[in-house]
């Protein structure tokens, strides 16, 4: 048995290395022109052409995709090596991330009770969550655009350059028989030369069906990134949305940044500064204040239709579009304003104007 199963090898090693030789032989009279060759009916080139395209394109827009996602080349080299090995990428910490923990950090150390260090932990606050934004859009676009992209290239497109090299060995063999057909001068070499040549066309005619239905899927597979790049642009809006909120939130927390600082890193219970309410309540809750409280200049500035500079006492956020955002310590312009509800005055910081509560500021010589 071991005898036969050896003859039986050497026999199909045989069969293969006169195929092999054949389709050389083949390959290299074609390329110096002395031999013809079968070309492919034009449908076929049609998309031959179009799955090149579109591996082409889709490995320079997932290249780009990976730039975009992370820009750092030696970062993607690591993350590439790790899914080399089938280990799980370490956790690391953002851009966005470093630097929120650098201002919460530099916060605390100047004081919390100051203006610049508490700006600086709300802003640090604000940086983390745009980091932790961009990991969950990084990792959104990686599973629903990157990967089936990648499927395509390492998968569909490997089963196709296979099937394609198949019908190429084909070819050759069709090619191969027609020109033996031709040599063939003795009636029985003739007759054997014509079985070869049909055979050699049943298995071309064959694979070239089986490589057509392989290339028409392009148009499935076309449809699929068109819905993952629908995902992706998704998935991009919802990100800058929420970065814009984010970022919207945090101006609304800091109102506007301050044009004069006074006293600014004293803490706040040094006596020298005043910081010691809480943020203002909203501008349909501030009680007036006593007519006993209306100092002389605040008599005098009523009175006229100038200026004056102002201290602002505590914090306060604007409640509506028509009011200024203050921030204590800071100095501002006030004036009156005709009609102007008498706990209120027009503040003004550079040219951003809105209407500001009495409470909160302190009139300066």
């Amino acid at each position: 048995l071991s005898g036969l199963h050896w003859l039986f090898n050497v026999r199909r090693l045989a069969a293969d290395a006169g195929t092999f030789l054949s389709r050389a032989v083949q390959f290299t009279e074609e390329k110096f022109g002395q031999a013809e060759k079968t070309e492919l009916d034009a449908h076929l080139e049609t998309l031959l052409s179009r799955v090149e395209s579109t591996k082409h394109w889709t490995e320079k827009i997932m290249k780009q995709t990976e730039v975009l996602l992370q820009p750092n080349p030696n970062v993607r080299m690591e993350e590439f090596l790790y899914e080399m090995l089938d280990k799980k990428v370490p956790m690391r910490a953002n851009n966005h991330e470093l630097l929120g923990e650098c201002m919460i950090d530099s916060g605390h150390e100047f004081g919390p009770g100051t203006a610049y260090g508490s700006t600086l932990i709300k802003c640090g606050e604000t940086e983390k969550l745009l980091g932790s934004a961009e990991k969950e859009f990084i990792q959104s676009s990686a599973i629903n655009f990157l990967t089936p992209f990648r499927n395509f290239i390492e998968g569909d497109f490997k089963t196709i350059l296979k099937e394609r090299k198949l019908l190429q060995n084909k070819r050759l063999d069709l090619d191969a028989a027609k020109n033996r057909l031709k040599k063939a001068r003795v009636a029985d070499a003739r007759s054997a030369a014509e079985i070869e040549l049909r055979i050699a066309q049943s298995e071309f005619d064959r694979q070239a069906e089986i490589t057509r239905l392989l290339l028409e899927g392009i148009s499935s597979t076309h449809a699929h990134h068109l819905r993952c790049l629908n995902d992706f642009v998704d998935a991009q809006a919802a990100y800058y949305a929420q970065c814009y909120q984010y970022m919207v939130n945090l101006q609304k927390q800091l109102g506007s940044f301050p044009s004069t600082f006074s006293n600014n890193n004293q803490p706040a219970g040094s006596s020298s500064a005043s910081i010691s309410v809480p943020t203002a309540q909203p501008a349909a809750s501030l009680p007036a204040p006593p007519p006993s409280q209306a100092s002389p200049a605040l008599n005098e500035l009523r009175s006229t239709s100038g200026t004056r500079k102002a201290r602002v006492l505590y914090d306060y956020d604007a409640a509506s579009s028509s009011e200024l955002s203050l921030l204590a310590d800071e100095v501002i312009t006030v004036s009156s304003v005709p009609d102007m509800d008498t706990d209120w005055l027009m503040g003004q910081r550079g040219n951003q104007k809105g209407k500001v509560p009495i409470t909160y500021l302190e009139l300066l010589n």
